[in-house]
Protein backbone atom coordinates (compact mmCIF):
# COMPACT_ATOMS: atom_id res chain seq x y z
CA UNK A 1 0.00 0.00 0.00
CA UNK A 2 1.12 3.29 -0.78
CA UNK A 3 1.73 6.42 1.65
CA UNK A 4 1.00 9.66 -0.02
CA UNK A 5 3.60 12.79 1.03
CA UNK A 6 1.55 14.16 3.14
CA UNK A 7 1.08 11.17 5.83
CA UNK A 8 4.72 10.43 5.19
CA UNK A 9 5.30 13.82 6.34
CA UNK A 10 3.14 14.14 9.70
CA UNK A 11 5.06 10.97 10.53
CA UNK A 12 8.66 12.49 10.26
CA UNK A 13 7.19 14.94 12.02
CA UNK A 14 5.69 13.12 15.37
CA UNK A 15 8.95 11.27 14.93
CA UNK A 16 11.18 14.24 15.54
CA UNK A 17 8.87 16.05 17.84
CA UNK A 18 8.92 12.35 20.21
CA UNK A 19 12.72 12.51 20.08
CA UNK A 20 12.96 16.39 21.06
CA UNK A 21 10.78 15.72 24.01
CA UNK A 22 12.97 13.50 26.17
CA UNK A 23 15.57 16.29 27.08
CA UNK A 24 12.82 18.63 27.30
CA UNK A 25 11.31 16.52 30.21
CA UNK A 26 14.62 15.78 31.83
CA UNK A 27 15.38 19.20 32.01
CA UNK A 28 13.12 20.14 35.75
CA UNK A 29 15.03 17.02 37.02
CA UNK A 30 18.56 18.68 37.23
CA UNK A 31 18.12 21.56 39.95
CA UNK A 32 16.44 19.41 42.88
CA UNK A 33 19.58 18.82 43.48
CA UNK A 34 20.37 22.71 45.54
CA UNK A 35 16.74 22.19 46.88
CA UNK A 36 18.20 19.68 49.32
CA UNK A 37 21.24 21.39 50.68
CA UNK A 38 19.15 24.11 53.14
CA UNK A 39 17.82 21.46 54.97
CA UNK A 40 21.07 20.97 56.60
CA UNK A 41 20.68 24.00 57.74
CA UNK A 42 18.85 23.63 60.78
CA UNK A 43 21.48 20.56 61.67
CA UNK A 44 24.67 23.56 62.14
CA UNK A 45 22.00 25.81 64.45
CA UNK A 46 21.77 22.86 67.16
CA UNK A 47 24.94 23.17 68.98
CA UNK A 48 24.83 26.60 69.55
CA UNK A 49 21.97 26.15 71.35
CA UNK A 50 23.39 23.11 73.87
CA UNK A 51 26.51 24.79 74.77
CA UNK A 52 24.90 27.42 76.60
CA UNK A 53 23.61 24.90 79.21
CA UNK A 54 26.77 23.63 80.37
CA UNK A 55 27.17 27.14 81.70
CA UNK A 56 24.16 27.32 83.70
CA UNK A 57 24.19 24.12 85.20
CA UNK A 58 28.11 25.23 86.57
CA UNK A 59 26.62 27.86 88.60
CA UNK A 60 24.30 25.87 90.27
CA UNK A 61 26.19 22.69 90.30
CA UNK A 62 29.72 21.78 91.17
CA UNK A 63 31.43 18.36 90.18
CA UNK A 64 31.17 15.29 92.37
CA UNK A 65 33.94 15.29 94.85
CA UNK A 66 34.30 19.69 95.05
CA UNK A 67 35.99 20.84 97.96
CA UNK A 68 35.93 24.07 99.32
CA UNK A 69 38.68 24.92 102.19
CA UNK A 70 37.18 26.74 104.58
CA UNK A 71 39.76 28.49 107.28
CA UNK A 72 38.09 29.21 110.34
CA UNK A 73 39.33 30.77 113.87
CA UNK A 74 39.22 28.14 116.43
CA UNK A 75 36.55 29.92 118.04
CA UNK A 76 34.46 29.25 115.02
CA UNK A 77 34.35 25.69 115.09
CA UNK A 78 31.10 24.23 116.42
CA UNK A 79 29.26 27.16 115.09
CA UNK A 80 30.68 26.29 111.37
CA UNK A 81 30.33 23.20 111.70
CA UNK A 82 26.60 23.35 112.34
CA UNK A 83 26.74 25.82 109.23
CA UNK A 84 27.75 23.05 107.16
CA UNK A 85 25.32 20.88 106.07
CA UNK A 86 22.80 23.31 105.14
CA UNK A 87 25.32 24.78 102.60
CA UNK A 88 26.44 21.65 101.21
CA UNK A 89 22.56 20.41 100.92
CA UNK A 90 22.28 23.94 98.78
CA UNK A 91 25.73 23.15 96.58
CA UNK A 92 25.42 19.32 94.95
CA UNK A 93 28.88 18.14 95.11
CA UNK A 94 30.27 20.53 97.27
CA UNK A 95 32.10 19.33 100.29
CA UNK A 96 33.46 21.86 103.17
CA UNK A 97 36.33 21.44 104.40
CA UNK A 98 37.51 23.31 107.96
CA UNK A 99 40.57 23.85 109.13
CA UNK A 100 40.63 25.29 112.46
CA UNK A 101 42.82 27.15 114.36
CA UNK A 102 44.46 30.48 115.74
CA UNK A 103 43.63 33.30 113.48
CA UNK A 104 47.65 34.34 113.01
CA UNK A 105 48.56 30.69 112.14
CA UNK A 106 45.79 30.10 109.60
CA UNK A 107 47.07 33.94 108.03
CA UNK A 108 51.07 32.23 107.99
CA UNK A 109 49.55 28.91 106.71
CA UNK A 110 47.64 30.94 103.69
CA UNK A 111 50.47 33.26 102.76
CA UNK A 112 53.07 30.01 102.54
CA UNK A 113 50.65 28.42 100.02
CA UNK A 114 48.47 26.66 101.53
CA UNK A 115 44.96 25.66 99.65
CA UNK A 116 42.47 27.45 101.27
CA UNK A 117 39.50 29.39 99.64
CA UNK A 118 37.75 31.37 102.22
CA UNK A 119 39.43 32.59 105.70
CA UNK A 120 37.33 33.76 108.55
CA UNK A 121 39.07 35.51 111.58
CA UNK A 122 38.68 36.35 114.81
CA UNK A 123 40.30 40.00 114.04
CA UNK A 124 40.89 42.29 111.57
CA UNK A 125 44.75 42.14 112.32
CA UNK A 126 44.78 38.86 110.43
CA UNK A 127 42.91 39.77 107.51
CA UNK A 128 44.80 43.16 106.78
CA UNK A 129 47.56 40.56 106.80
CA UNK A 130 46.45 38.60 104.07
CA UNK A 131 45.52 42.31 102.30
CA UNK A 132 48.72 43.57 102.65
CA UNK A 133 50.23 40.48 100.75
CA UNK A 134 47.49 40.28 98.00
CA UNK A 135 45.92 37.22 99.19
CA UNK A 136 42.81 38.92 99.77
CA UNK A 137 41.45 41.73 97.81
CA UNK A 138 40.28 44.40 101.21
CA UNK A 139 36.37 45.04 99.06
CA UNK A 140 35.48 41.56 100.00
CA UNK A 141 36.36 40.86 103.50
CA UNK A 142 32.97 41.97 105.35
CA UNK A 143 32.49 41.61 109.33
CA UNK A 144 30.06 38.78 109.90
CA UNK A 145 29.63 38.71 113.68
CA UNK A 146 31.11 39.70 117.06
CA UNK A 147 31.95 38.06 120.25
CA UNK A 148 32.79 38.93 124.40
CA UNK A 149 35.70 37.95 126.55
CA UNK A 150 34.73 36.12 129.59
CA UNK A 151 36.99 35.15 132.77
CA UNK A 152 36.79 30.99 133.27
CA UNK A 153 37.21 28.92 135.84
CA UNK A 154 37.76 25.02 136.72
CA UNK A 155 33.70 24.19 137.55
CA UNK A 156 35.12 23.63 140.79
CA UNK A 157 36.94 26.94 141.12
CA UNK A 158 39.42 25.82 143.59
CA UNK A 159 41.25 29.46 143.98
CA UNK A 160 38.19 30.80 145.12
CA UNK A 161 38.19 33.57 142.59
CA UNK A 162 34.84 35.53 142.68
CA UNK A 163 35.85 38.77 140.94
CA UNK A 164 38.13 39.99 138.39
CA UNK A 165 40.89 41.75 141.20
CA UNK A 166 41.39 37.95 141.87
CA UNK A 167 43.14 37.58 138.80
CA UNK A 168 45.94 39.49 140.50
CA UNK A 169 46.10 37.00 143.68
CA UNK A 170 49.52 36.31 144.22
CA UNK A 171 50.17 32.26 143.29
CA UNK A 172 47.42 32.27 141.32
CA UNK A 173 47.76 30.04 137.59
CA UNK A 174 46.73 31.96 135.17
CA UNK A 175 46.23 30.87 131.54
CA UNK A 176 46.02 33.08 128.85
CA UNK A 177 46.57 32.63 124.48
CA UNK A 178 49.53 34.30 122.83
CA UNK A 179 49.89 38.08 122.69
CA UNK A 180 50.04 36.75 118.41
CA UNK A 181 46.44 35.04 119.06
CA UNK A 182 43.64 37.50 119.07
CA UNK A 183 42.13 36.50 121.79
CA UNK A 184 45.47 37.03 123.52
CA UNK A 185 45.69 40.48 121.96
CA UNK A 186 41.85 41.29 123.77
CA UNK A 187 42.82 40.19 126.94
CA UNK A 188 45.59 42.19 126.89
CA UNK A 189 43.35 45.34 126.18
CA UNK A 190 41.37 44.51 128.94
CA UNK A 191 44.10 44.49 131.25
CA UNK A 192 45.25 47.67 130.27
CA UNK A 193 42.11 49.48 130.00
CA UNK A 194 41.48 47.89 134.14
CA UNK A 195 44.88 49.55 134.91
CA UNK A 196 43.51 52.59 133.58
CA UNK A 197 40.54 52.56 136.63
CA UNK A 198 41.29 53.87 140.53
CA UNK A 199 40.01 50.68 141.78
CA UNK A 200 42.29 48.31 139.70
CA UNK A 201 45.49 50.44 139.82
CA UNK A 202 48.12 50.78 137.36
CA UNK A 203 49.77 47.87 138.37
CA UNK A 204 46.77 45.79 137.93
CA UNK A 205 47.72 44.67 134.27
CA UNK A 206 51.61 43.77 135.17
CA UNK A 207 50.62 41.56 138.24
CA UNK A 208 48.21 39.63 136.48
CA UNK A 209 50.71 38.85 133.96
CA UNK A 210 52.84 37.51 136.52
CA UNK A 211 50.82 35.01 137.21
CA UNK A 212 50.44 33.76 133.76
CA UNK A 213 51.90 29.69 133.68
CA UNK A 214 51.33 29.49 130.01
CA UNK A 215 50.25 30.83 126.41
CA UNK A 216 48.48 28.87 124.40
CA UNK A 217 48.39 28.74 120.52
CA UNK A 218 44.58 29.35 120.34
CA UNK A 219 41.19 30.16 122.59
CA UNK A 220 40.34 26.35 122.83
CA UNK A 221 43.45 25.32 124.21
CA UNK A 222 42.69 27.81 126.87
CA UNK A 223 39.65 26.37 127.27
CA UNK A 224 40.57 22.89 127.53
CA UNK A 225 43.30 23.75 130.08
CA UNK A 226 40.66 25.40 132.62
CA UNK A 227 38.35 23.06 132.18
CA UNK A 228 40.55 19.63 133.03
CA UNK A 229 41.65 21.77 135.67
CA UNK A 230 45.46 22.46 134.61
CA UNK A 231 44.87 26.43 135.23
CA UNK A 232 43.24 28.71 137.79
CA UNK A 233 41.32 30.83 135.63
CA UNK A 234 42.08 31.61 131.83
CA UNK A 235 39.89 34.22 129.61
CA UNK A 236 38.47 32.89 126.66
CA UNK A 237 35.18 34.23 124.26
CA UNK A 238 32.10 33.82 125.99
CA UNK A 239 31.27 31.21 122.95
CA UNK A 240 33.46 29.44 123.88
CA UNK A 241 32.87 28.81 127.21
CA UNK A 242 29.35 27.42 126.80
CA UNK A 243 30.75 24.72 124.93
CA UNK A 244 31.95 23.84 128.53
CA UNK A 245 29.25 25.12 130.63
CA UNK A 246 29.65 21.90 132.66
CA UNK A 247 33.20 21.91 133.25
CA UNK A 248 33.82 25.61 133.13
CA UNK A 249 32.44 28.72 135.36
CA UNK A 250 32.43 32.41 134.74
CA UNK A 251 33.05 35.94 135.84
CA UNK A 252 31.76 38.61 133.60
CA UNK A 253 33.40 41.19 132.35
CA UNK A 254 31.47 44.62 131.87
CA UNK A 255 30.79 46.42 129.26
CA UNK A 256 33.06 49.36 130.72
CA UNK A 257 36.20 46.66 130.61
CA UNK A 258 35.09 44.23 127.81
CA UNK A 259 36.68 44.05 124.44
CA UNK A 260 34.50 43.38 121.39
CA UNK A 261 36.25 40.75 118.87
CA UNK A 262 35.60 41.43 115.33
CA UNK A 263 35.21 38.47 112.91
CA UNK A 264 35.82 39.40 108.94
CA UNK A 265 35.32 36.76 106.67
CA UNK A 266 36.62 37.00 102.85
CA UNK A 267 37.24 34.59 99.84
CA UNK A 268 40.57 33.87 98.66
CA UNK A 269 41.78 35.81 95.66
CA UNK A 270 43.60 33.16 94.27
CA UNK A 271 41.36 30.38 94.95
CA UNK A 272 40.28 27.52 92.27
CA UNK A 273 36.74 28.06 93.56
CA UNK A 274 36.00 31.73 93.63
CA UNK A 275 32.16 31.27 92.73
CA UNK A 276 31.76 28.55 95.54
CA UNK A 277 33.95 30.44 98.55
CA UNK A 278 31.80 33.67 97.39
CA UNK A 279 28.99 31.50 97.74
CA UNK A 280 29.98 30.40 101.42
CA UNK A 281 30.82 34.14 102.49
CA UNK A 282 27.26 34.96 101.03
CA UNK A 283 25.68 31.96 103.04
CA UNK A 284 27.82 33.50 106.24
CA UNK A 285 26.02 37.04 106.43
CA UNK A 286 22.66 35.58 105.58
CA UNK A 287 19.93 35.71 108.07
CA UNK A 288 19.46 32.04 108.07
CA UNK A 289 23.29 31.51 108.79
CA UNK A 290 23.21 34.80 110.67
CA UNK A 291 20.63 32.87 113.18
CA UNK A 292 22.96 29.98 113.94
CA UNK A 293 25.72 31.69 114.64
CA UNK A 294 23.50 34.06 117.31
CA UNK A 295 22.72 30.52 118.94
CA UNK A 296 26.36 29.50 119.12
CA UNK A 297 26.40 32.86 121.19
CA UNK A 298 27.63 35.02 118.67
CA UNK A 299 26.84 38.96 118.45
CA UNK A 300 24.82 39.44 114.89
CA UNK A 301 26.54 42.14 112.99
CA UNK A 302 23.78 41.90 110.07
CA UNK A 303 21.10 42.84 112.68
CA UNK A 304 19.24 40.25 110.56
CA UNK A 305 18.35 37.56 113.34
CA UNK A 306 17.77 37.67 116.74
CA UNK A 307 20.09 37.55 119.75
CA UNK A 308 22.85 39.50 121.80
CA UNK A 309 22.33 42.79 121.52
CA UNK A 310 24.85 44.70 123.90
CA UNK A 311 23.24 48.15 125.26
CA UNK A 312 26.56 49.32 124.82
CA UNK A 313 29.28 48.52 122.45
CA UNK A 314 32.54 47.99 124.36
CA UNK A 315 35.79 49.35 123.17
CA UNK A 316 36.78 47.14 119.58
CA UNK A 317 40.19 46.35 119.01
CA UNK A 318 41.10 45.56 115.36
Amino acid sequence: MRRSPVVFALLLTLLLAACGGAPAAQSPTSPPAPTVAPTVVPTVAAPTASTDAPTTEATTTAPAGTTLNVFAAASLTDAFKALAPAFEAAHPGVTLVFNFAGAQQLATQINEGAPADVFASANRAQMDVLIASGKVISATAHTFVRNRLVVITPKANPAGITSLKDLAKPGLKLILAAKAVPVGQYALAFLAKASALPEYTDSFSATVLANVVSYEDNVRSVLTKIALGEGDAGIVYTTDAATQADKVAEIAIPDTLNVIATYPIAPLADSKATALAQAFVDYVLAPEAQQVLVKYGFISETGAAPGIVPTAKPTEVK
